[in-house]
């Protein structure tokens, strides 16, 4: 610091910040939560996949991004979101999905973008609820080899403060049967009163 020019005031007052900032965080079980999935993972006190998704979903405020997930019994993992967005029209909501084409399939990319809506529509969302935006990444339905890509990071952010990242997608084997881990900065808490 004292090469590129910080005089030595500077530094030490630089030092303490750091020690402050330090000495004064929180215990990081207080700020990140480990969440699992699969058979035999609910002891040590870690919640569940489907449990803190829940949570985050019921306790949306402001605005719920889920980036990156395959999606297959969305009415169920969705139940609890499209609830919120009925009670709390002014909730945006956006879904960042990851619309897959089979190997096998040779559809033209709208007519598999259009099937995906259907079915998003009609088997993926609570019916009856508000619909969310929902968002894709056009190279995921390009039928040239090698220039198709995955939207795979996964996500959710609430109210821009709530995070958990998870490799588990929402289907039943992910949130159930296959073992996961996933990170949040998530705390358990009581449903949101309307």
């Amino acid at each position: 610091m004292a090469a590129s020019g910080l005089p030595p005031a500077g530094i030490a007052c630089a030092l303490e910040l750091l020690a402050t900032g330090y000495e004064n965080r929180p215990p990081i079980e207080d700020v990140v939560d480990l969440v699992t999935t699969g058979s035999g993972t609910s002891g040590g006190g870690n919640r569940t996949t489907s449990v803190v998704v829940g949570e985050l979903f019921r306790n949306a405020q402001q605005s719920v991004l889920v980036a990156g997930y395959a999606v297959y019994q969305g009415q169920r993992v969705f139940q609890a979101l499209a609830d919120r967005m009925q009670e709390s029209p002014a909730l945006d909501v956006r879904l960042f999905l990851d619309i897959q084409r089979r190997q096998e399939n040779t559809s033209a990319p709208t007519e598999l973008v259009r099937e995906f809506v259907q079915r998003f529509r009609t088997s993926q969302w609570p019916s009856g609820r508000p619909l969310p935006q929902v968002f894709y990444d056009p190279r995921s339905v390009m039928l040239e080899p090698g220039k198709a890509s995955a939207l795979h990071a996964k996500c959710v952010v609430i109210d821009e403060f709530d995070l958990f990242v998870s490799s588990a997608n929402f289907t039943e084997a992910a949130q159930q049967r296959i073992s996961r881990l996933g990170f949040g900065s998530v705390q358990p808490s009581s449903p949101v009163e309307s």
